[in-house]
This record gives structure tokens, sequence and C-alpha cells, in this order.
């Protein structure tokens, strides 16, 4: 497996639990493709290529989170029947750039033997 440490096997335990809710709450939907297309795919890609070594899938996967976030907190705000699921939506993509993050975070406090 090629993600390197916690923060990688995190990132993509976020993503598969991602796809797998939107797989969940899409179950029933009449463009049942589409949303499949759309939702549940690219979490399953970028899983994917984290597992493949591909470098910057890390980097698209906190990028999508932010449009992952806002789409949970829309429908938490505007969808009641549906707001633990956005929640959970919610707290995945959090989980997501949290984990896509601290390699960087840190790298960069790291202290230097100066």
């Amino acid at each position: 497996m090629t993600p390197r440490g916690a923060a990688g096997i995190t990132l993509v335990l976020a993503l598969l639990a991602l796809a797998a809710l939107y797989a969940v709450w899409f179950i029933e939907d009449r463009h049942w493709l589409a949303t499949q297309l759309v939702f549940t795919l690219p979490p399953l890609l970028l899983a994917t290529a984290l597992l493949l070594g591909w470098r910057k899938a890390a980097y698209w996967s906190s990028v999508l989170a932010l449009a992952w976030f806002s789409h949970g907190v829309m429908s938490a705000w505007s969808h009641p029947g549906t707001r633990l699921l956005a929640l959970l939506e919610v707290a995945l993509a959090l989980g997501v750039i949290g984990a896509a993050s601290l390699p960087g975070i840190r790298a960069r406090f790291r202290r230097s033997g100066r």
C-alpha cells in the first residue's frame, strides 16, 4: 500500500467512506447513474490513485473536499430529512482535508536542528 503513515491510510479510508455514504444516500434517486458518476466515482478514483501512488491525489482530494463540505452544509440546512447524512458528509470532508493536509503541516512545523 502506497499511502504513507496514518494520515495516508486515514485519507484513503475517509474517501472510501465518503463514496459509500454517497452510494447509500442516492440509492433511490431518479437519476441514479448521474448521481453515482458525480458523487460516488470521484472519491473512489482518488482513493485508487492514492493506493497507486499518484502524488497529487491528496491535493485533489482536499480540493474536492471543499465542494463536498459545501454540499453537506447546504443539504443539512435545506433538507431536514437528510440532515444526518449531510452532517456525516461534512465530517468526512473535514477528515479528508485534515488527512490530506497533515503531512504538509508536520513538515512546516518540524523543528530544525539549528
